[in-house]
């Protein structure tokens, strides 16, 4: 039996198709897909742990979806979508797993390689098989 841990609500999913179509859209003109600029003023790097506060604020590559935040950049070849949880603090392998599941709906996670870490997880993809995977 899976235990669901997240349960998107209207507005998440309606974020969720904003920002995929927009990285859909930057695939398609061949537009790099960048990390947020750092703003000290806005992010607090982590004492302990890099890019945990990249996309603290909202930025046209994220969004959240329950107590867990996601950031998209672009690679040479790969797209790579950062999952942590918006108070910074350890995440659970499987509900690291269920956001990229969410956000990368129709993506066949043997397509997708993860790197786990204790405080974020790291998915990379192939911007083609984005094109032809993904379900808004």
């Amino acid at each position: 039996m899976n235990h669901v841990i997240i349960s998107p609500t209207d507005t998440e999913a309606a974020r969720r198709k904003e920002v995929m179509e927009r990285i859909l859209e930057c695939v398609h003109q061949n537009v790099t897909i960048k990390l947020p600029v750092f703003d000290p003023s806005l992010d607090r790097p982590s004492d302990d742990y890099a890019l945990l506060s990249i996309g603290l604020e909202p930025n046209q590559f994220s969004g959240t979806v329950g107590d867990y935040r996601y950031q998209f950049e672009g690679e040479e070849d790969l797209l790579h979508l950062i999952v942590t949880r918006d108070d910074m603090g350890e995440l659970d392998a499987r509900a690291g797993q269920e956001v990229a599941e969410f956000v990368l709906k129709g993506m066949p996670q043997a397509l997708v390689w993860m790197r786990q870490g204790e405080r974020s997880q790291h998915f990379y993809f192939g911007h083609d098989e984005l094109i032809n995977h993904l379900i808004l």
